[in-house]
């Protein structure tokens, strides 16, 4: 029997190296573009809308404590107003204040959205000093009061940027002397620093947490930073909501 192999037996021709590099290039480019377009995606996302603004600057802005401390900032004739429930040492509501306040500001201004704020003190026990939330939210009131709209939107801005918000869980906080010098630096008068670092609101800060929880409740939320518009939650989440309540 011979040994020969079949001359009709299939071998495959073998793939060029030259047809594999250009595969393999090919592969290399299209995960590259999918991993540019991903970075690019989140950069945008994490952007601050209308990056520059600031805080409130129109003198025609007012501010105003309402029933159970809820500030209303905004002018009088302003076409939508929102409830945005925040806690001072909430990590989420700085998110939002560093890629929506800006835009907020400028929508405010604008007199496109008046907004009523409401400071809740859950996270009282997430504090080094065990009652932060309700200081803040008493310092918050106490420039209020003072009714000056652009100190109270710039001290609000601070309050929650990243570089003066204590860190949750974190063993310090500010005092309210710290607290009183934040206000200065955001333009509130001396009476207001004072009422701040003598403690004056803290009694009813924490009285008007407990109702903003309940308001919180019957809007259907349990977490902060929530925003309600015209009764219904809002997705912050989406890129344009500010945006979408002046339309």
């Amino acid at each position: 029997m011979s040994t020969k192999s079949s001359k009709n037996k299939y071998s495959p021709e073998p793939v060029s190296s030259r047809s594999t590099y250009i595969i393999g290039g090919l592969a290399v480019l299209v995960i590259a573009a999918l991993v540019i377009g991903g970075v690019l995606w989140t950069n945008s996302k994490n952007k601050p809308q209308n990056d520059g603004y600031g805080s409130v600057q129109s003198s025609e802005v007012a501010v105003t404590v309402q029933d159970n401390g809820v500030v209303l900032l905004g002018k009088p004739s302003a076409a939508t107003t929102i409830d945005l429930f925040e806690d001072p040492l909430c990590p989420a509501c700085a998110a939002l204040e560093h890629l929506s306040g800006q835009a907020l500001a400028a929508a405010v201004d604008n007199g496109d959205v008046a907004v009523r704020y409401h400071m809740l003190n859950f996270l009282n026990r997430a504090s080094g000093s065990g009652d932060y939330s309700t200081r803040a939210g008493a310092a918050l009131l106490c420039v209020a009061q003072g009714g000056d709209a652009i100190a109270y939107s710039a001290f609000h801005n601070k309050l929650f940027a990243t570089d003066t918000q204590p860190a949750e869980g974190g063993s310090s906080d500010h005092t309210n002397d710290d607290l009183a010098q934040i206000a200065r630096d955001a333009g509130a008068s001396e009476d207001v620093a004072t009422c701040i670092s003598s403690g004056t609101n803290v009694e009813a800060a924490a009285a008007n947490a407990a109702a903003a929880s309940q308001a919180l409740k019957d809007v259907g939320s349990n977490g902060t930073p929530t925003v309600v518009a015209n009764g219904k939650i809002v997705d912050t989440g989406s890129s344009d909501w500010v945006s979408k309540l002046s339309s």
